[in-house]
């Protein structure tokens, strides 16, 4: 009988045990990318491993890593949020029954997170930027068994492919222009081609435009901000990695990663700051009926 008393409370705490290696792990990365930031700061120190894998002799896909100022900067925000939600949730899930499920999803969100901020090209950024929108479907209606949290996650889930749609009509456009999805390659082709009318500069601005259509859905931008309000019937932490800090700023890291092809191409960028402008003015009219 005493072991039967005994068995929930120890299945309890060894089931909060998990907490600990997810926190070691992410403590672990933010360590590293605090010093390689700390490297790039004294030296413009970038580091870019690549492993090619060829399919056939006209064609050969690149995948690895990139760790530049940008990319340190994201890690060491991803890396230090997630660890003080983590530290928050353990307490704030104990009593769910979903507690691995939860601290299980966030993990993975975490890693896909940072293997977005840290892709070498533009197809390792649409895998990781797809399990990024996957992990927060979960996590939005991880109390799925919830009419409104169940409604919640599909609105974003639906909204979320809508920009992914564009965003992947907008990199095969960009391919088909220059023949890479690497970033660098990806540049320097189109820096040469814009400026000597070496492209059609409407279709190459269409291309741009649907890059940042991804950008406005995952960043909750005018007018695919629609999800973001509903996403607050996930737990309170996934509320706090989502808009504070994490998901959103994904948005913005790919314009800014992309900054250097928007900034050579006509227009482009007017029509950011449109689209900037109405979501703040939006919000901000929203914001004076808001009684929540």
């Amino acid at each position: 009988g005493l072991g039967l008393l005994l068995i929930p409370t120890a299945a309890k705490n060894a089931r909060r045990m998990w907490t600990f290696p997810s926190v070691s792990l992410l403590s672990i990365v933010m360590v590293f990318s605090a010093r390689l930031s700390i490297y790039q700061i004294n030296g413009s120190y970038v580091y870019q491993y690549l492993c090619s894998w060829t399919i056939n002799n006209d064609f050969s896909f690149e995948f690895g890593h990139l760790i530049d100022p940008l990319s340190s900067i994201m890690s060491i925000l991803i890396t230090t949020v997630g660890i003080a939600v983590l530290f928050y949730s353990d307490n704030y899930m104990s009593h769910d029954q979903g507690y691995l499920r939860f601290f299980t999803s966030m993990s993975f969100f975490t890693i896909s997170m940072l293997g977005l901020v840290t892709s070498t090209n533009l197809v390792q950024i649409y895998i990781f930027w797809e399990l990024v929108g996957m992990c927060s479907y979960l996590l939005i209606g991880f109390w799925f068994t919830r009419p409104i949290a169940a409604n919640a996650c599909q609105k974003a889930f639906v909204t979320n492919r809508v920009g992914d749609f564009g965003l992947l009509l907008g990199i095969l456009g960009f391919y088909w222009i220059t023949g890479s999805f690497e970033f660098r390659e990806l540049f320097e082709i189109l820096n040469n081609l814009i400026p000597n009318n070496g492209v059609n500069y409407l279709f190459a601005t269409l291309c741009a435009f649907l890059l940042f259509v991804g950008a406005i859905a995952k960043s909750a931008q005018f007018p695919l901000h629609v999800w973001l309000p509903d996403a607050m019937e996930g737990p309170t932490p996934i509320s706090a990695l989502i808009h504070a800090a994490t998901m959103v700023a994904a948005g913005i890291f790919l314009v800014a990663r992309l900054f250097p092809l928007f900034r050579i191409i006509p227009h482009i960028m007017w029509l950011i700051s449109l689209v900037g402008i109405i979501t703040v003015l939006l919000g901000a009219t929203l914001s004076l009926a808001q009684r929540d």
